[in-house]
């Protein structure tokens, strides 16, 4: 089954130019999910991010429609009255009949209804069948049965030809739920999905190939002041080197100055994540460091909610030991300072030999005595319900990973989501990321991937595969993903082991990275972010709506689709300067001296390669073009013509995203930093 990509369908110049404007004053926007105002999954974000650049768009006539509920509304809505006398009608009749929060407008506007995944399915298909002069979209995030088909641990990409889906769903008794997606699919005006592999699926499974793609983006904050993004990166490190030195107390015999932070954080799906394939990578990756006597140390972290009843003592003992050293330290301090102070106000130099006494050495030792520990640091911070079938904990059994001093690997399993109110580890998501050197996605399903996505807006280089949605689309727009710390994993062509052997080889690789290296790719990485930003992939979801209105109001609106050549488009070149792989770059052996690593002309080194920010920064900025938004559809009917407003009310279960800073040069390469 061939994963060619069609450019009409999945890059930015693919979208049609639509000859005069069409003002929305008599148009109105309802967007439909599960998720809005209620973080469930993915689509939360999606919509949360894209509120802004769609509100722009639409102003007060875009609305949000999504389930009651009193935890969404009470930390997540903002209750305002109707903005329009129709809509407070509207609500009024829906609150009568005992619905929580369409005909009671008299001018009768263009409706476009967009409809997020099978639970809000059945609305677009009673719209259809009851003749509504709704235009409809149906968007798919994930087809119900290709989720269920890769948990089962089937060869799912080979054999999408041939799968009896029906059968399928039957047997997994979702067969309901797999024909509500497939008729909201089919009775939508138009079909989109959120990534080129995505639609392939869908074209087997649903039986309906998309019109349209519609790339997942977020919204970017772009820094103003230079290194600003890199100072983040080395305040958030602090943070977790924190965690470190309390939960390996005892066993810190690894220089934190030469360790990495891995992680892969998400939904527990072990193999659909690629958990297993992580894992099996990282105990090569410990036998490659061991034999070759690295000095580098490499703590990968799982973030993945699992069912736990507490923290684990052990866990919960390391931060106290922790914390009762640095009181200890601090109160020897305080007692050191006040005798050097009363020693200078005399005029003399302080006796060393009398700076501590004998109380002093006494509490010390106390204090060393107590960081004695007989086991291993815990592999798991928590107490977990099924512990001993647990595939994480299970597999980590297996490959015997078990944080012992001889491993170079450290495996840290925090099978809950973080949060900065947490006593173990008291740092938000994004922070965490921020602070960590690689984020790891070796998933086999993955329709689109926002943790990737998320790690490239703030600077840290991921590993993708090329079954994501990700991976697929940054394979489509830059030349040499890996050049701007994107790792494209092949889990498509390649058998479970090569893929492992080639993970292994881009974690050994980045391992191998001397700290001058790793700031240059930071700034690459954190330059991409423009790619991602809803100013640019807003533009789909415009598309599709336009297309939308075309085939609903025919007499109305005109649409005609184009394919557009593959010359077309933009594609970020690999960067002229430093190579980003160690086995390119005179930095290429494991052992690495302290000239390399704080080199001796500034802080990148005169006398080393060539590598000019600015220069590398003008240039991408070149590749990419500003979001020149596609015009509108066509309209013969006459519309209002005043101004729509920059702000958007959706109702009592919307949720709205902060709006972005406007796109600007990034930062250049910030102070030496692991």
């Amino acid at each position: 089954m061939p994963l060619s990509r069609s450019l009409s369908m999945s890059s930015l110049p693919g979208l049609e130019d639509w000859e005069d404007e069409f003002d929305p004053e008599n148009a109105v926007l309802f967007e439909v999910a599960w998720e809005v105002a209620n973080k469930v999954g993915g689509i939360y974000t999606v919509l949360q991010t894209k509120a802004k650049v769609t509100g722009d768009e639409w102003g007060d006539n875009y609305y949000l429609v999504g389930p009651y509920t009193e935890q969404g509304v009470r930390t997540q809505v903002e209750l305002l009255e109707p903005p329009t006398p129709e809509l407070k009608r509207t609500l009024d009749s829906m609150n009568s009949k005992g619905c929580k929060f369409l005909a009671q407008n008299e001018e009768k506007p263009y409706v476009v209804a967009h409809f997020h995944e099978w639970l809000a399915g059945i609305g677009l298909c009673l719209c259809r069948a009851r003749r509504l002069p709704v235009a409809t979209i149906f968007t798919t995030h994930a087809t119900l049965l290709g989720r269920y088909l890769c948990a089962g641990a089937v060869d799912f990409y080979n054999n999408l030809e041939n799968f009896n889906v029906d059968k399928e769903a039957g047997e997994r008794q979702i067969y309901h739920r797999y024909c509500m997606e497939r008729a909201a699919a089919h009775c939508a005006h138009v079909f989109t999905t959120v990534s080129q592999i995505t639609a392939i699926e869908a074209q087997h499974l649903l039986k309906r190939k998309p019109d349209i793609v519609t790339p997942n983006g977020l919204n970017v904050k772009k820094f103003s002041a230079m290194h600003e993004f890199q100072n983040l990166h080395a305040q958030s490190k602090a943070r977790i080197q924190e965690f470190v030195r309390g939960h390996f107390y005892g066993h810190l015999d690894f220089n934190l100055d030469k360790t990495l932070y891995f992680f892969i954080a998400g939904r527990y799906e072990f193999s659909n994540k690629g958990a297993d394939v992580f894992l099996e990578a990282l105990a090569r990756l410990n036998y490659l460091l061991r034999v070759n006597a690295s000095e580098q140390t490499v703590v990968a972290f799982f973030i993945m909610p699992a069912r736990t009843n507490n923290f684990n003592v052990e866990t919960l003992k390391g931060q106290a030991v922790r914390k009762q050293l640095w009181d200890t330290a601090n109160t020897v301090k305080e007692k050191f300072g006040r005798k050097l102070y009363e020693s200078l106000l005399v005029g003399s130099l302080p006796d060393m030999n009398k700076m501590l006494d004998k109380e002093d050495f006494t509490i010390m030792k106390r204090a060393i005595f107590a960081t004695q520990r007989q086991s291993f640091p815990p592999v798991c911070t928590h107490n977990m319900l099924d512990d001993s079938s647990d595939p994480i904990l299970t597999t980590i059994r297996r490959i015997g990973l078990f944080n012992s001093s001889a491993d170079r690997v450290k495996v840290i399993f925090h099978p809950e989501f973080l949060s900065s109110t947490s006593p173990l580890l008291p740092v938000d998501y994004e922070e965490f990321v921020r602070g960590c050197h690689l984020g790891v996605f070796p998933s086999y399903y993955e329709p689109w991937g926002y943790t990737p996505a998320e790690c490239t807006v703030m600077g840290i280089p991921s590993i993708s595969t090329n079954l994501s949605g990700f991976g697929c689309f940054m394979e489509e727009h830059i030349a040499d993903p890996s050049a701007y710390g994107i790792y494209i994993l092949d889990r498509r062509f390649r058998s479970l082991d090569d893929s492992c052997s080639q993970l292994t080889s881009f974690l050994y690789s980045f391992c191998q990275q001397s700290r001058r290296q790793r700031i240059i790719q930071r700034n690459r990485t954190e330059r991409l972010s423009d790619l991602l930003d809803w100013k640019y992939l807003g533009r789909y979801y415009m598309s599709a709506r336009h297309m939308a209105l075309a085939k609903a109001f025919p007499d109305h609106f005109t649409y005609e689709p184009h394919e557009v050549d593959a010359t077309q488009g933009y594609r970020y070149p690999r960067p002229a300067s430093v190579p980003p792989s160690p086995s390119l770059s005179r930095h290429s052996s494991p052992h690495q001296s302290e000239d390399e690593e704080e080199p001796r002309d500034g802080p990148l080194g005169e006398d080393s390669e060539r590598y000019d920010e600015e220069e590398e920064a003008a240039k991408d900025r070149r590749n990419i073009r500003a979001p020149e938004w596609p015009r509108r559809a066509s309209c013969s009917s006459s519309t209002g013509g005043s101004k729509r407003s920059n702000s958007v009310d959706t109702g009592p279960s919307s949720s709205l995203s902060t709006p972005t800073e406007p796109l600007s040069p990034t930062s250049s390469v910030g102070e030496e930093r692991n």
